[in-house]
């Protein structure tokens, strides 16, 4: 278990402090945005931590809870994107991807429906499709800004606009699960991702940890592949346009 008391929060500010040097001396950026985001983060997970702790007890609290979750996911991703009024056709590529994942491990039992196992699972499958979404949506929309004369020409050729607009995108968006492939191949060999951990500080065995790692990972994968798909083909359909 993380010891809590002095220290700790000691070394987080030496954490955040490190990351904010390093930003300003390398020119990388504002060194304010990691302290903003460190300072965001522990207020947000305390919140969060106080609020979960009164979800746990109700089956429609929960619910909602992850229902909020997905609807901020949602937004965020719109944002980052560059596409703030597209929020709808972007919770679709993001939904597309969390509800097949949610309803099989949920349906089967593999997950107990239980609030204590549905939030973090729920959790980190939003946060993972929101991610590549993100990623998929706007090196698709670079893409087709940057080599505009290729779609003109496609089209010239008779592609119809989608096609012409999936030819041009799709390669590129489709990097956006390099990052998912990746941690999925080295899983166990160069990082123990959080999953692991979390469960092995909770005092689960290795074998349970690995296990319930081997699932996020995979329905991660899953949830990341078909929100990549759906948010390409939303981009070239013109749903996901910036203006």
């Amino acid at each position: 278990m993380i010891v809590l008391g002095p220290l700790f929060a000691v070394v987080l500010v030496a954490l955040t402090a490190l990351g904010a040097v390093v930003l300003w001396l390398g020119e990388l950026g504002p060194a304010r945005a990691v302290v903003t985001a460190a300072v965001r983060a522990v207020v947000q997970l305390a919140a969060v931590s106080l609020v979960i702790t009164a979800i746990l007890r109700a089956g429609w609290l929960t619910a909602l809870f992850v229902l909020l979750m997905f609807a901020v996911a949602a937004v965020t991703s719109a944002r980052r994107i560059g596409v703030p009024r597209a929020v709808p056709a972007v919770a679709a590529a993001i939904g597309a991807g969390v509800l097949p994942v949610l309803a099989l491990v949920l349906v089967t039992g593999v997950v107990p429906w239980r609030t204590i196992a549905v939030v973090p699972i729920a959790g980190i499958v939003i946060g993972g499709a929101m991610s590549a979404t993100s990623q998929a949506a706007r090196r698709a929309l670079d893409e087709l800004k940057t080599r505009h004369g290729e779609y003109e020409a496609a089209l010239a050729l008779g592609f119809l606009p989608r096609a012409a607009a999936l030819e041009i995108c799709r390669p590129s968006a489709g990097q956006a699960l390099i990052p998912a492939l990746d941690q999925t191949r080295t899983v166990g060999l160069v990082t123990l991702p959080g999953a692991y951990v979390g469960v092995l500080l909770g005092g689960a065995s290795p074998l349970q940890a690995g296990v319930t790692q081997v699932l996020v990972l995979v329905g991660l994968l899953a949830a990341e592949a078909v929100a990549v798909l759906v948010a390409v083909q939303l981009v070239a359909a013109g749903s996901i346009a910036r203006s």
